[in-house]
């Protein structure tokens, strides 16, 4: 069978003009034809593309099972939205969970404030920590460099007010916080003496609040500049397996009530307008934006319109600040200054892909070999 069909055996040879005759032929030219595209690598190359793409869809395969199977598959999903609901009321309590233990963290961050500012000095006990890099280095200053020390190189005796520069130092070390720092934003975080986290209240819709604690200073009266971040734990009506825990959905500034001529996150140009009509030229005054750190108390409002790419970028990256003070600077905020957290995180991104070259190397095994292996987990 060629061309599909069973042939006829016939005793008699068919005439020249045997309409069966020109059949055949025509039979063997598609033939002939298909061999010919069958053998062109890029009509190859598009059909398997074509037969691995229909293959691969979970959808395609969905489709070909029979009626009460789906009927069967549409209960599961059924029970998954019901799993999704859990869920959230599951995230709502973790956040009454964080609230109960935000006070007992707040006595140790009190604590923590009035050393850094220097109104408390911490106890002999309170200030004994045994480090193991600290023994290593007093092994490696030998006696004989200790005698060859000047006094210009002897440890200064001068005892400055609590931790100098606490906070800005945390947000030099950390690159998040880091690339929105200007030079003119320094001197005035210099006056900054702490960061505070707190959570909304029983009944309340989920959200929390960085408060940036002030001392009184030369570039605005606050005390205390915030920004609140609202957040929801609800799977969406519309995709409801889509629900991964509560997200960030819309976050709230303050007014800075800056002294005159403090704004750092303006600035003043001067621009030349030339008269239409009588060609003379002027020269005005104007004010522009400025880019600053203190920008990150007037975020973009969310209005519920469709946002610019370069928009929800801003966004985006607006609310992973935001939970990354909550999550880790707040908690973590001396190891933060003196670098160890930053080391940790360094390590474990090192780690990670450390682990993703071993399984590439487990898959190149598996094509050099065509034997299954076991996968690690």
């Amino acid at each position: 069978m060629q061309d599909g069909f069973p042939r006829r055996h016939c005793t008699e040879k068919p005439t020249t003009g045997d309409p069966m005759e020109g059949n055949k032929n025509a039979g063997d030219k598609k033939e002939k034809l298909a061999d010919q595209i069958m053998q062109n690598p890029q009509v190859l190359a598009a059909l398997q593309e074509r037969l691995d793409t229909v293959s691969q869809t979970p959808s395609s395969y969905i489709e070909t099972l029979p009626k009460a199977v789906k009927r069967r598959i549409n209960a599961l999903k059924q029970l998954q939205e019901k799993c999704a609901h859990i869920e959230a009321k599951f995230y709502e309590e973790v956040h009454d969970l964080e609230r109960k233990y935000a006070a007992l963290y707040e006595p140790l961050f009190d604590k923590r404030k009035v050393i850094v500012t220097g109104e408390v000095e911490p106890s002999d006990a309170e200030s004994e920590w045994h480090s193991a890099g600290e023994d290593e280095d007093k092994e490696k200053l030998s006696d004989d460099v200790k005698n060859k020390m000047t006094i210009s190189d002897a440890p200064s005796t001068e005892d400055p007010k609590g931790i100098p520069d606490f906070w800005i130092t945390i947000f030099r070390n950390v690159d998040m916080i880091n690339i929105s720092l200007q030079e003119y934003d320094e001197p005035i975080l210099k006056h900054l003496q702490d960061v505070k986290v707190t959570f909304s209240g029983p009944g309340q819709p989920m959200s929390f609040t960085l408060e940036f604690l002030f001392e009184p200073n030369e570039y605005f009266t606050n005390e205390i500049l915030t920004k609140t971040y609202k957040m929801k734990s609800e799977p969406e009506s519309s995709d409801p397996f889509s629900f991964e825990g509560p997200e960030i959905v819309d976050c709230e500034g303050c007014t800075i009530d800056w002294k005159k001529g403090k704004n750092v996150t303006v600035k003043m140009i001067k621009k030349k307008q030339k008269h239409k009509g009588r060609g003379t030229v002027r020269t005005i005054t104007k004010q522009v934006p400025n880019e600053s750190f203190f920008n990150f108390f007037t975020p973009i409002k969310v209005t519920g319109e469709e946002l610019d790419e370069e928009t929800e970028n801003s966004l985006a990256a607006d609310f992973e600040l935001g939970h990354f003070f909550r999550e880790r600077v707040v908690p973590r905020a001396v190891l933060y200054f003196t670098g160890e957290a930053i080391e940790d995180e360094d390590s474990f991104e090192e780690g990670e892909e450390g682990e993703e070259e071993e399984m590439e190397g487990e898959e190149e095994c598996e094509e050099d070999d065509d034997e299954p292996h076991p996968v690690k987990v």
